[in-house]
């Protein structure tokens, strides 16, 4: 059964995912070899989906029991590196 939670979890994951291999395959081979096909591949999938994150946070918000310092650590999640993995496995691996 698809549920608002499911995809907050998706995507989340894979948010997590396209920031990861933008910074740590992307952008060296970028700088490292001089080519920035890889970071424009990247970038705009990664980019949705960092909205995509931050909206669903927003929205899936309104159905959990979340403190401020909670919110703010699910939104802080998404500009740091497995930081979404963090964030699904404390706030939505076991959410009702």
């Amino acid at each position: 059964m698809v549920t608002f939670l499911n995809i907050f979890r998706l995507v989340a994951l894979l948010e997590g995912i396209s920031y990861i291999l933008l910074l740590f395959i992307a952008t060296p081979i970028k700088y490292l070899a001089e080519d920035p096909t890889y970071v424009k591949l990247l970038g705009m999938p990664h980019g949705l989906l960092f909205i995509g994150y931050l909206i669903l946070a927003f929205m899936f918000r309104n159905e959990t029991n979340w403190n401020k310092l909670q919110f703010t650590s699910v939104l802080v999640a998404s500009i740091i590196p497995f930081g979404t993995f963090y964030v699904d496995r404390k706030y939505l691996k076991n959410s009702k």
